[in-house]
């Protein structure tokens, strides 16, 4: 079951990778950002910018907005005022928000105006960036704070895998592919997985879509967490009928029990998954009990629960999540669903 350690020619003339491997955010760090409206006003004189900061801020604190920076620069090169301020929210109840004098917005007086020029409205950032692009987008719109996830960033860049580790990730996107492929030939939906630990490089399991056999549940996912039962002596189903449903017995001297956790041992501890389609809801959960470390798929399914319909693997309300990367052969990969649609 080991891929050819060959090195293949994943790379075009001029050096660039055939495919890239793309991380599968949460929706949180997907998602675009949503904009706000506040009231801001230009600061006339830059020696009155601390005090009027201070009074300001006193009166509409920004508590529940800390990634917003109070004051910026002046966007307008030609503007006779060097900075602007965020003086409060506007309209975040629905109301329509409109134009106010600052003595609507101070109305008791606290704020000594001296300095501080004619409220305008402008669209600040909601909610905090969690990537690059977040940040950039929401910075091109009023300044923010950044707290940057340096990993997150390799991954959006295609720079977190060496060429070496895609290498071998191609291997074990090919055996699944191999499998999906056999599987076909037996009537079942094309599609394929591997398990692969790795810490050692091993592949653990090879399976491919089943349901139309035995059991209706055992899609391709399903059938591998099961597979790597049987390499401990256990699993649920027989796959005798399948001769591409392969597994890898443990070998109790070289390869330790799956991590416990409440006196409880979890299948899939550590592993990865290679999977030619994107897990549906009822496989995503699977690989969330099964405590799979990583998931890489290549083709997006219209049912998909790690990107497509759902992010299952990245909900803070699940007792584990894990890390979720698409694009490997995916054109090879998307072939396939083409040829069961055929």
């Amino acid at each position: 079951m080991e891929p050819d350690s060959k090195r293949r020619k994943t790379a075009e003339p001029n050096g660039a990778s055939a495919w890239e491997v793309q991380p599968v955010l949460s929706e949180l760090e997907s998602r675009d950002i949503r904009l706000m409206p506040v009231y801001a006003a230009p600061v006339l004189d830059k020696k009155e910018t601390c005090r009027l900061m201070k009074e300001v801020s006193a009166i509409y604190p920004l508590s529940n907005y800390p990634h917003l920076k109070r004051i910026r620069a002046c966007l307008s090169a030609g503007s006779p005022h060097p900075l602007e301020m965020i003086l409060c929210l506007a309209g975040l109840n629905g109301e329509q928000a409109g134009l106010r004098s600052l003595a609507e917005l101070f109305p008791s007086g606290e704020v000594d105006f001296c300095g501080l020029g004619k409220p305008f409205l402008a669209h600040v950032p909601a909610c905090a960036p969690l990537t690059r692009p977040q940040y950039e987008e929401a910075a091109s719109h009023w300044p923010v704070s950044f707290h940057e996830n340096k990993r997150i960033s390799q991954a959006l860049k295609g720079c977190l895998f060496s060429p070496l580790e895609k290498d071998r990730m191609q291997g074990y996107m090919e055996l699944a592919i191999q499998a999906a492929q056999q599987g076909a030939r037996q009537g079942m939906e094309p599609i394929g997985a591997t398990v692969v630990d790795p810490a050692t490089g091993r592949v653990l399991a090879v399976g491919h879509d089943c349901r139309e056999g035995s059991n209706p549940l055992l899609h391709a996912a399903m059938v591998c967490v099961d597979l790597v039962a049987h390499s401990h002596g256990g699993g649920a189903y027989s796959f005798e009928d399948y001769p591409a449903c392969t597994f890898l017995p443990a070998d109790n001297s070289t390869q330790p029990p799956p991590s416990l956790e409440d006196g409880l041992p979890y299948i899939c501890t550590g592993y990865d998954m290679y999977l030619t389609r994107e897990p549906c809801m009822m496989c995503a959960m699977a690989l969330v009990h099964s405590r799979i470390q990583r998931v890489f798929y290549g083709a997006p399914s219209s049912h998909g629960a790690l990107g497509t319909t759902h992010h299952i693997h990245s909900r803070k309300d699940l007792n584990h999540r894990y890390e979720v990367f698409r694009g490997i052969l995916e054109d090879q990969c998307k072939r396939l669903a083409c040829k069961e649609s055929s």
